[in-house]
């Protein structure tokens, strides 16, 4: 048999605007809570949270703000956030999220290469002065006219322009929303996403965890990432739940004061963040019982913390995510009554309504069940295209429109997929291909490990050999290489056994929680 399946299911996709669906959530439960910011104490009922979406939707027409127009958003997560996500949505405007993490030179390659016209931004988070950091490149960036901060005057005064004005006509085909894909090289490329995109994928993620009216969303993860907004944000609005805000950027105490005081049901992170918070010292004080489900997304899940996660935080019916910004994002998930190995061993399979293939990188043929190749993945969820750059989509969505994702993978007998790795981080040590994803889950079973990132560095003889980057469990009590090599010692072939090791306090990462492994190769590719 071979490796491709598609999604069925009894549901259809849904052929609504981002703001038409809020409308349905509001008809439905007015007087649900739809959007809690723990930080601040706000809160918003369906109807409230509608009703300050429509008076920013009004403000950006009264600001000149056209439908196709492009809105930037440079900021932390607040409950602003989620009001300029369906204010731009209601009125058909472009919104561009700009990664916080951002410095100027990135700023300004941003707003540039969207022609953002308008921009909110934070005042400041942590050692970013945002403010400071857009005076600097304004001159530079013709088409931007007017930033706002939120927080500040400069929001208050965009607010108060305001008057009801009818909406523009719009199209669930419309683009709403540039994502930029973080570029290991070159600059990054901006996913440019439509009503239909995001919102069938952020409805269907929470189908398959039977999210309802019932349910509390505890969101760590960053809003200007699809994870944050449709993952989180649309599952939420799409099934009248709650989004529950624990603070502007991730956090784990707060996370977990704010899943115990919010009485969430659900709670979303990378597996670094789930390391984080279970790792706490006072982690067996929180209240977590209210927890059911929750995702984990952005990188591979390991057995161990997966077991934790069931076990001690409660959530039974946690879901394993697998995607990209390009497939709005989510194209594979495990189900709720799957077993540890399926959520742990897997990305899922397949979504309703989407299409997967995995195929000989080199040829295109879709190859056998049980063999590697690249992933691709077709369907509603495929971006529209790379904003302006015709050639760089034409490189990543074929003429059958299928997405390339870059993604090695296997398609099991039953439909379930594994992530073998990145096609440029495999390590080819000898002329054997190594997979570094088999070698760390290996490695987390050491009782001397927390965490752990295996990557290829240059070696004279064999082209490449294998180091690995670990996180100690205690400090005083490092890991040394030949504890390693002897933990690996007849368990793994000789040629995956790691050569050189290197104990860090923190890995490298994305914004999004992302470790990165480019970073690692470089800082190491010397002995």
């Amino acid at each position: 048999m071979n490796s491709y399946t598609h999604g069925t299911g009894d549901t259809p996709l849904l052929g609504d605007t981002i703001g038409a669906n809020l409308d349905r959530a509001v008809a439905a439960w007015p007087d649900r809570e739809a959007l809690v910011d723990v930080a601040s104490g706000r809160r918003w009922t369906y109807a409230e949270f509608a009703a300050d979406v429509d008076r920013l939707a009004y403000a950006l027409l009264a600001s000149g703000v056209a439908k196709g127009d492009r809105v930037g958003i440079w900021a932390v997560n607040c409950p602003e956030w989620v009001l300029v996500q369906y204010a731009t949505a209601r009125i058909g405007a472009v919104m561009v999220n700009i990664n916080p993490a951002y410095r100027t030179h990135e700023l300004e390659y941003v707003l540039n290469q969207a022609g953002v016209s308008l921009l909110f931004a934070s005042l400041s988070h942590k050692s970013s002065d945002y403010r400071a950091m857009v005076e600097e490149v304004r001159g530079r960036c013709p088409a931007l006219r007017e930033t706002a901060y939120i927080g500040d005057l400069s929001w208050d005064a965009l607010i108060a322009r305001g008057t009801p004005a009818p909406f523009p006509e719009l199209s669930c085909d419309d683009p709403i929303n540039i994502q930029y894909t973080s570029g290991t090289t070159g600059f990054p490329k901006g996913a440019t996403l439509s009503h239909h995109n995001i919102l069938n994928n952020g409805y269907f993620v929470g189908e398959l965890i039977a999210y309802s009216e019932q349910d509390r969303v505890c969101i760590p993860v960053p809003f200007y990432h699809c994870f944050g907004m449709v993952m989180g944000n649309l599952a939420a609005t799409s099934h009248g739940a709650c989004v529950v805000i624990p603070a502007p950027s991730f956090d784990p105490r707060a996370t977990l004061e704010a899943v115990q005081q919010e009485r969430c049901t659900s709670l979303y992170g990378v597996p670094t963040m789930f390391i984080a918070e279970l790792n706490l010292p006072d982690f067996a004080g929180y209240d977590l019982s209210t927890l059911r489900t929750g995702i984990m997304a952005g990188s591979p899940c390991p057995v161990e913390v997966m077991k934790r996660v069931v076990a001690e935080m409660h959530m039974e019916q946690v879901s394993i995510c697998y995607g990209m910004t390009e497939t709005s994002p989510v194209s594979l998930q495990t189900r709720m009554d799957d077993d540890l190995e399926h959520r742990t061993g897997t990305v899922g399979r397949v979504l309703p309504h989407i299409e997967v293939k995995i195929v000989d990188p080199a040829t295109g043929v879709t190859v056998e069940r049980g063999t590697s190749g690249e992933l691709c993945t077709r369907g509603y969820s495929v971006m529209l295209g790379y904003w302006d750059e015709p050639e760089k989509t034409a490189e990543a969505i074929d003429q059958g429109r299928w997405m390339h994702t870059g993604d090695l993978a296997m398609m099991r007998d039953d439909g379930y997929v594994e992530i073998v790795g990145r096609i440029k981080d495999m390590i080819i040590r000898g002329g054997e291909n190594i997979y570094p994803r088999e070698i760390e889950e290996f490695l987390y079973a050491h009782p001397k490990i927390a965490d752990v990132q295996v990557v290829g560095v240059p070696h004279e003889r064999y082209g490449e050999e294998v180091l690995a980057c670990v996180i100690p469990r205690d400090p005083a009590d490092p890991l040394t290489l030949e504890e390693l090599r002897a933990f690996c010692d007849g368990q793994l072939a000789h040629y995956k056994i790691p050569s050189r090791l290197t104990l860090l306090d923190a890995f490298p990462m994305t914004v999004s929680g992302k470790v990165r492994k480019v970073e690692l190769r470089k800082r190491y590719a010397t002995g």
